[in-house]
């Protein structure tokens, strides 16, 4: 089974600062809101959320399919891809236009808000998944431009293949019908508790076969119908920056869903995933081999990891 990816392909900007966002917030005057926040770290990371998941798949031994468009700037970016075993024949370059661009800001508390220049991103709508699927192969559908998601939606529903849906940050930029397509349509939903329950004030969820909500340092629960499983967290050995998290957890998961693992075996694969990004500064910036995966694995939840 083949999992293609599809998402953002980005540079990203990450800075943090030791005080706290609703510090300078006033909620009566955010109509007219006007504020600096000064920070006291920064760095430049590989990212965009398909090359987020395809770096931690690759660590896990899953050599996923990356679909999206990047720019002229892209070419370390690219083979830093295919040295974890990413295959990157489904991305466009556009020569004439840089790769997209996101700068994040984290407070102490690690809320973090986002600026984001799609630079040759805007060309993803321009993409197709035909040809890159066959009948039981994933894609996972991750945020990128809403237009070219919506795409990948139809197409997926018209050709049958399954698919993983996190809209994330694009959920107010969805039509209710693409919306609705793509939770409908969906084999795995997923998303943070806030992101969920704004899917929940525009669709049903009540027909997706699974869900998955991550609740940050609560762990993540994850939903089979009437059926739950609360997964804990993988314990960090610090927090150094949450940038990437929930790719990771998205890409942990995945690697033990395409091997038919039991569904809280999945979620633990992905809160170990994502302990490790949190780690370090930057989105791609975590190693680990599968040996040292399966030795925190078994340190964390106190039984053998059975993955090859």
């Amino acid at each position: 089974m083949k999992v293609v990816v599809t998402g953002s392909l980005s540079f990203d900007q990450v800075m943090s600062m030791p005080g706290r966002f609703k510090d300078y917030l006033m909620p009566d005057k955010l109509h007219m809101i006007n504020v600096s926040f000064l920070m006291e770290t920064f760095s430049r990371h590989f990212g965009g959320t398909a090359g987020n998941q395809a770096y931690t798949l690759g660590l896990l031994g899953v050599k996923p399919m990356v679909v999206g468009t990047a720019g002229k700037d892209f070419g370390k970016y690219k083979a830093r891809l295919k040295l974890v075993g990413a295959d990157t024949s489904g991305i466009k370059i556009d020569k004439r236009k840089f790769t997209a661009s996101g700068w994040c800001m984290t407070d102490r508390d690690d809320n973090q808000i986002w600026g984001f220049y799609s630079g040759a991103m805007a060309g993803d709508k321009n993409l197709s998944l035909k040809g890159k699927l066959r009948v039981g192969d994933l894609a996972a559908i991750t945020p990128t431009e809403p237009l070219a998601m919506a795409k990948f939606i139809q197409e997926c529903r018209q050709n049958q293949y399954r698919f993983l849906f996190d809209p994330a940050f694009q959920i107010a930029r969805f039509s209710r019908s693409s919306l609705k397509a793509g939770v409908a349509g969906a084999e795995i939903l997923i998303g943070n508790d806030y992101e969920i329950a704004l899917l929940e004030k525009r669709v049903s969820l009540k027909n997706n076969k699974l869900i998955i909500t991550t609740l940050g340092k609560k762990g993540s629960l994850i939903q089979m119908g009437k059926v739950q499983y609360k997964i804990p967290i993988a314990k960090a050995k610090n927090c150094k920056d949450p940038t990437g998290a929930g790719d990771a957890y998205r890409a942990g998961f995945l690697a033990g869903y395409l091997k038919k693992l039991p569904m809280p075996v999945c979620g633990r694969m992905g809160a170990l995933a994502a302990a490790y990004t949190v780690e370090k500064e930057g989105t791609q910036t975590h190693k680990f081999s599968l040996t040292e995966f399966k030795k925190r694995y078994k340190s964390n939840f106190k039984h053998e990891l059975r993955y090859c």
